[in-house]
């Protein structure tokens, strides 16, 4: 039987990052998936287990739970400076589905989706789901946005789509860029959605939440990085009323609610000591600074990487296939968008230990 699939699914390769992390073999060393090696802290998985002890089990309100949105609200005024009430968010899947239900509530067929490039893989693929047409915003020298190409971009576009710390690159963008950018969009008619997930893991400058500086900002984020809580699906948006109400129509037809133990845990999460997440940074830290010296001794030059768990690093995509060959999993650039062939992500949320064997494999892989 031959079927035919719509175009604007054909059209959508499988995930650069998914294809290499499932085809690798075993005993390789991962540098190419983006989830903390660390485990979910006690306090979080004990409010799991006391909410199925007492049977929290069933359906959530479509937006989630009063309590979790609450304690959301509440971290976005004592951490970013925003006042989003309880009924501007919504508790979604992870900051994938808080994604996917923006661009499916916000974008009608041909609209443009403006996102870095190189940038993550779910933006452009996302918005062409939706029907919209993703258009790459090009990068400067330090791979951050080019604030004044991206002016250039904007009008006539319906989304801006913006990502500090980066994924790929690990760039931090400053104050003065998203102020320019947010203010820019705004004149433009153009929304600002800010994916902020990696915000908690930033060495030596400061996160700036997009929303400090416009109204027209939907802000996503997870405790997917921030608590080591990738596989629990639990991640949110929040933005202005009127967007609220649009974005919940389809949540609630493709997920309903999100899992209700997970949004328990997260209430520990961020109710709870903070402790955890201070080790974290300060030891993703410690293992950039391992991986970027070494990497430079190898002749590498880039950008250090100001947060996240990721470099970005120049590097021939032959080189790229030779090191995974040889058992260290890193991402080729090209699964980040048009303008990075000859780049590669390596990711350093893994230990010290296998980050000292990758990097002799890799300069094996060189000789």
């Amino acid at each position: 039987m031959t079927r035919t699939f719509p175009e604007r699914i054909r059209k959508i390769e499988i995930s650069g990052i998914r294809k290499i992390f499932e085809s690798a073999g075993p005993g390789s060393i991962n540098l190419g998936l983006g989830q903390p090696d660390f485990d979910t802290p006690q306090h979080i998985k004990e409010a799991a287990i006391a909410a199925i002890q007492e049977g929290k089990t069933g359906y959530t309100t479509n937006n989630g739970i009063p309590e979790l949105r609450e304690a959301i609200s509440r971290k976005f005024k004592t951490e970013n400076d925003l006042t989003y009430s309880p009924d501007q968010i919504i508790i979604t899947a992870g900051a994938s589905e808080a994604l996917h239900i923006v661009m499916q509530a916000m974008l009608s067929e041909g609209d443009r989706v403006l996102c870095a490039d190189p940038g993550f893989v779910s933006y452009a693929a996302l918005a062409e789901m939706a029907g919209g047409r993703a258009v790459g915003v090009p990068l400067d020298n330090n791979l951050r946005i080019d604030v004044e190409r991206a002016k250039a971009l904007m009008d006539g576009a319906t989304i801006f789509v913006l990502n500090s710390p980066g994924n790929p690159t690990g760039a931090v963008e400053s104050k003065e860029s998203i102020r320019a950018i947010v203010e820019y969009a705004a004149d433009a008619h153009v929304t600002v959605v800010s994916d902020e997930v990696y915000e908690h893991f930033i060495y030596g400058k400061r996160h700036w939440s997009a929303a400090q500086f416009g109204d027209d900002v939907i802000t996503i984020n997870a405790t997917s990085k921030t608590y080591a809580m990738t596989g629990w699906r639990l991640g949110y948006l929040a933005a202005p009323a009127e967007i609220v109400s649009q974005c919940i129509k389809v949540h609630q037809y493709c997920q309903a609610c999100a899992t209700s133990i997970s949004q328990y845990a997260a209430v520990a999460a961020y109710t709870g000591p903070q402790g955890e997440v201070a080790k974290m940074r300060d030891e993703y830290r410690a293992r950039r600074d391992l991986l970027c010296a070494a990497l430079k001794k190898l002749g590498f030059a880039f950008p250090v990487p100001e947060g996240a768990f990721y470099a970005f690093v120049p590097m021939k995509p032959a080189l790229a296939e030779r090191i995974i060959a040889s058992g260290v999993v890193i991402v080729p650039g090209a699964a980040f968008g048009r303008n990075a062939p000859e780049y590669a992500r390596l990711s350093y949320a893994t230990s010290r230990e296998n980050l000292n064997r990758a990097l002799e494999k890799i300069a094996r892989a060189m000789e």
